[in-house]
């Protein structure tokens, strides 16, 4: 449970929440949705009733939950709103054994882009919804901020496309995880990846 927080009475305390806790995905293929989270996270289900579910990868009671709603419509592409959902893995070898993993079930990202901060693995559910599944490239939090003051985040904000392939093929022949993930700028970000990162085509 959150500890609480210390009694203020000026009314001038920061008040933040302790955590993000979970997201609630509404559908009408609810099967569809629910499989495909339960691979993608490996996530536990801890409560369903064939309308409504719960699941969870940690010790969160339930970190995403699928609900089939009577009568949705489906969202446009390119309206307003959430984006994507993105979750972090502790190192690249997770992230690869991730991508390779999804890959043999069939399921394949749509974008790949090193972003600077992190490198990523951008995936779409059933209905459309946008995943990034993505690693951090900076040990600290000083590191991160010195790379936002950057040249590099100058030049390039958006990021670097990278072959998934290939960067599972070199880390499986012992590229170190500090070269695997550097980033270079002036690759800059190809139209076809850029396309796909802003949804177009997909």
């Amino acid at each position: 449970m959150p500890a609480s927080s210390a009694e203020n009475g000026n009314g001038t305390r920061r008040v933040v929440p302790a955590k993000f806790a979970h997201a609630v995905l509404a559908t009408k293929q609810f099967q569809p949705m629910v499989d495909w989270y339960t691979t993608v996270l490996q996530a536990e289900v801890v409560h369903s009733n064939g309308m409504l579910e719960f699941m969870t990868y940690d010790d969160e009671h339930h970190r995403i939950a699928i609900a089939a709603v009577p009568g949705l419509e489906d969202k446009p592409r390119h309206s307003v709103g959430l984006d994507h959902l993105a979750y972090t893995y502790a190192n690249l070898g997770d992230l690869v054994f991730t991508y390779e993993r999804l890959k043999q079930a069939g399921i394949m990202p749509v974008v790949t882009i090193n972003h600077g901060p992190t490198t990523s693995m951008y995936y779409r559910d059933p209905d459309g919804n946008r995943v990034e599944l993505q690693v951090d490239n900076f040990d600290t939090v000083e590191e991160l901020k010195g790379f936002f003051q950057s040249d590099a985040m100058q030049k390039n904000p958006i990021g670097v496309s990278f072959n998934p392939d290939e960067l599972a093929r070199e880390y499986h022949a012992g590229v170190p995880e500090s070269e695997l993930k550097k980033y270079d700028a002036t690759r800059g970000l190809d139209p076809a990846t850029m396309r796909r990162l802003m949804g177009a085509n997909q």
